[in-house]
Formats: structure tokens, C-alpha cells, sequence
């Protein structure tokens, strides 16, 4: 027992007066943006002859652009990456497939009905700043970003990470918070986020500097002809706060050309004999 006195606590009140005077909430909400990670994607016959693929087609790969919205100028600024616009019947198969289920994880509603992909390596110092898709696609609202992730084992690159911002939602408007999520670049694994989302890709490193060893992915931006649907039955209301924020991101007039040279490809749809669900959870009785 201890050998101090106990003495009876007494609360004080905080008077207002000992505070400054304020009629309006100064706190502003910060909302993560909805994210879906799937592994073993492709699986790893399919994973390996992708990579092989990719490796192999280093000279036709080239330095990846970025679009400046206001002035509509393709540069390099903020980017360094290599890229090669690609199509695949096998992956776009595998996107249908996957995609009900990324929707209703996400909350996303509306049809999805195209893609534009790209091969992507970062080696030394790769890298690409904050950033929105929205410059990819015609209605940032309701399209989506995905990036599959392909790597030697074990990994010749470091860093490489994909940086997810969390939306500030402030003064009527949105615009990146300071928070963010990580997302490893692991081999045969693939993200989907809403293509509103801003997001960067932090810098790698590459020792042996052999292109083999790079950090590549398959960078595909799904999108479908109309806006969302704007019922009650949204199940997450953060789409259009993105839409809202990227909206500073996307060119003022609409571009007829892919800035990294990637053709629209007609999104196939999903086999119901391969289309992925959720298992149905397991009931116990008692």
C-alpha cells in the first residue's frame, strides 16, 4: 500500500474565459481513399513470362511523360521512368474478372468498359511525383487506376513504394492531406484505387544498374463512358470528393491522345465461370 495520503478529487471547470472565443468548428476532416490490393494476380507461370516479356523489350521502352493541365505541354518534370504502351487479352480478362468485386469493395458504381495500360520501369533515381490519373482518363469521377506489380526474386531495386494520400477535406473544397498509406511493390500483386486519388511513386534504387533488376509494373486506367450514378445506394461518398479535388489535375481541354502513347482497349466482360467473389462467410451453430 502506498505510504501517501490520498486527497479527494475535486474537477475544476475550464472557464470560457480562459479560452479564446470561436462560433465555428476549426477541425477538418481527413478521409482515406478506398484501396484494394490483390496477390498471386497472375499467378507464377503467367507473372514469369510477363516479367521475361518486359525484360526483353528494353530497347522499345521510352521516358515517360507528364501533362500539364493548365498549359496542355508534355514535359518530364517531376518523373523519371520508362514506359512502353502494351494491350493484353490475358490481362484485360483477368481485370474483368476481378473488377465486380474490386467495385463493391470500393464503392464504386457505373460501368467500366475501357483500359489503357502501360509498361512501367523505374531503375536508379525512378521515381514520379503527386500526382492524379486524371489526365488519363475522360471522367476522373469514375474511373479507376490499377498497378500490377512484376520483380526479379529476390529483388534487385529498393524503394520503389507507392504513396496513397489520404483527401483533406477543407473550406468547401479537397485537396491531399499530409497522411498516406503504403503499398509495397510485391511481385504478382496489383492495387486499384480511384484514378481521383492523388498518389506518388517514391524513388528507387538499383545497384547493379541492369535493366533486369528494374522495379516494372502494368499501369492500367479503366474507365467507362458516363458519369457515376448519384443514387442513395452509393455505398462511400468520398468519389466525388476526390473527383473534386483532382480536378485541378486535369487538362482544360480534353486531350485525343494518350500522353505516353497508350491506345483504349475495349474491357471484355467477366466470365461467370471465372469471375472472382468473396466466399460466403462460414455460419456457426450453436
Amino acid at each position: 500500500m502506498s505510504g501517501y495520503a490520498m486527497e479527494s478529487a475535486t474537477p475544476a471547470e475550464i472557464d470560457t474565459q480562459a479560452l479564446p472565443p470561436s462560433d465555428q468548428w476549426s477541425t477538418a476532416p481527413v478521409v482515406p481513399a478506398p484501396v484494394c490490393r490483390f496477390e498471386n494476380f497472375l499467378g507464377a507461370e503467367r507473372a514469369a513470362t510477363l516479367l521475361s516479356y518486359a525484360i526483353s523489350r528494353e530497347a522499345d521502352f521510352h521516358a515517360g511523360t507528364v501533362l500539364d493541365p493548365l498549359s496542355g505541354q508534355v514535359s518530364h518534370k517531376g518523373r523519371s521512368s520508362l514506359v512502353l504502351p502494351v494491350t493484353s487479352s490475358v490481362f484485360s480478362a483477368h481485370l474483368a474478372d476481378c473488377l465486380p468485386l474490386v467495385q463493391e469493395i470500393l464503392g464504386h458504381r457505373g460501368a467500366l468498359t475501357q483500359t489503357l495500360t502501360v509498361l512501367t520501369s523505374h531503375g536508379e533515381g525512378g521515381h514520379y511525383g503527386i500526382h492524379t490519373d486524371a489526365s488519363r482518363v475522360r471522367d476522373v469521377g469514375t474511373a479507376l487506376s490499377a498497378v500490377y506489380y512484376l520483380h526479379r526474386k529476390p529483388r534487385g531495386f529498393g524503394g520503389g513504394r507507392l504513396r496513397l494520400y489520404d483527401t483533406l477535406l477543407a473550406d468547401g473544397g479537397a485537396r491531399p492531406a499530409e497522411s498516406y498509406r503504403t503499398i509495397e511493390p510485391e511481385h504478382d500483386t496489383i492495387v486499384f484505387f480511384p484514378a481521383g486519388a492523388f498518389h506518388e511513386v517514391v524513388p528507387s534504387t538499383c545497384p547493379s544498374g541492369h535493366f533486369a533488376d528494374h522495379r516494372f509494373t502494368l499501369t492500367t486506367w479503366i474507365s467507362g463512358t458516363g458519369p457515376a450514378p448519384t443514387d442513395s445506394g452509393v455505398p462511400f461518398r468520398i468519389w466525388p470528393w476526390l473527383a473534386h479535388a483532382a480536378e485541378r489535375t486535369r487538362p482544360l481541354a480534353d486531350v485525343e491522345h494518350d500522353h505516353d502513347g497508350a491506345s483504349p482497349t475495349a474491357l471484355p466482360a467477366p466470365d461467370p465461370a471465372t469471375r472472382l467473389t468473396l466466399a460466403t462467410p462460414r455460419r456457426t451453430t450453436s
